[in-house]
């Protein structure tokens, strides 16, 4: 397959390069700047993009947007984090409806955080929405994509939890802490932290360019773990201990008040019904699995 990647650079894109390319694939970087030969530039601030570039790609998968943790949500930033994203996928979306031949397939970046706060109770791609930034951010990030699908695209949107690496996103910056064993469960740790190993995220992803899968798709592992479970599985794994409960101003002051209460003390128990019913086998379906993998 020839595929396009917005988002190349970050956690997941360099390691879906990684992997397409080990298989044969060929791989076109949509990059924002330093555009080489085999690259297609676009600014989506400028609404400008590339398309010669694009032509004759079979899929399109788009990662790029702005870090949620990266900065504290002032209104500037909340506007970035959401902006980076609506407006990204409606440009390569729009994009890709006019090219002729046109993508088979179109696999857009979104998030659990869809789902808002929902206790202990089961979440499927089925459940509505729920409430809070992120839940805007990714219902607006989704409803985006609709020129890619009127275009008669097959167009799945891979909402996806907590990816853990040791090369990035939340792990890497929780590690630091639980080796000097200053780590510890984040509020009550009834929380359900729905998380997904990263290679498991992209054996999913070529999962999904290679079947006919559709609409939203949980990435997440099929047994969600509470904080308190996560906590104690990584402890484990690095031969720590974890009594010390994580300070919640600690918490705030790093992210702010609603960044933390939203990313770190909402419960989201997500099930991947979608890809299980697929056939997707799971390579590191429990916590335990996948801390003995990425460590």
């Amino acid at each position: 397959m020839k595929v396009a990647i917005t988002g190349s650079s970050g956690l997941i894109g360099s390691a879906l390069i990684t992997a397409l390319a080990a298989r044969g694939d060929e791989v076109v970087r949509v990059v924002r700047s330093n555009a080489g030969p085999t690259d297609c530039a676009w600014d989506i601030y400028a609404g400008t993009i590339d398309a010669d570039a694009l032509a004759g790609v079979d899929a399109v998968v788009h990662l790029a947007g702005e870090g949620i943790g990266e900065k504290k949500w002032s209104d500037d930033q909340k506007k970035k984090v959401l902006e980076s994203r609506t407006m990204g996928t409606a440009l390569i979306a729009e994009t890709i409806a006019s090219l002729d031949p046109k993508p088979t397939v179109f696999v857009s970046g979104s998030a659990i955080g869809f789902y808002g706060n929902r206790g202990d109770t089961k979440v499927t791609e089925r459940d509505e929405r729920g409430s809070g930034f992120l839940s805007d951010v990714t219902t607006a990030w989704e409803q985006a994509a609709q020129p890619a699908i009127d275009a008669g695209i097959r167009t799945a949107m891979i909402r996806t939890g907590v990816v853990l690496s040791t090369a990035g996103g939340a792990l890497k910056e929780q590690l630091p802490f639980f080796k000097m064993g200053i780590g510890g469960k984040i509020g009550n740790g009834k929380q359900y932290w729905s998380w997904i190993s990263i290679t498991d995220q992209i054996n999913a992803m070529l999962h999904i360019l290679d079947n006919d899968i559709s609409g939203p798709v949980n990435l997440t592992a099929p047994n969600p773990s509470t904080n308190a479970e996560f906590t104690k599985a990584l402890g484990k794994a690095l031969g720590r201990p974890t009594f010390l409960p994580t300070p919640k101003p600690a918490v705030q002051l790093r992210l702010g008040k609603e960044a933390a209460e939203e990313m770190l003390y909402f419960s989201t128990r997500v099930i991947p019904e979608v890809l299980l019913d697929s056939g997707f086998s799971f390579a590191h379906p429990t916590i335990d699995d996948a801390f003995a993998a990425v460590l």
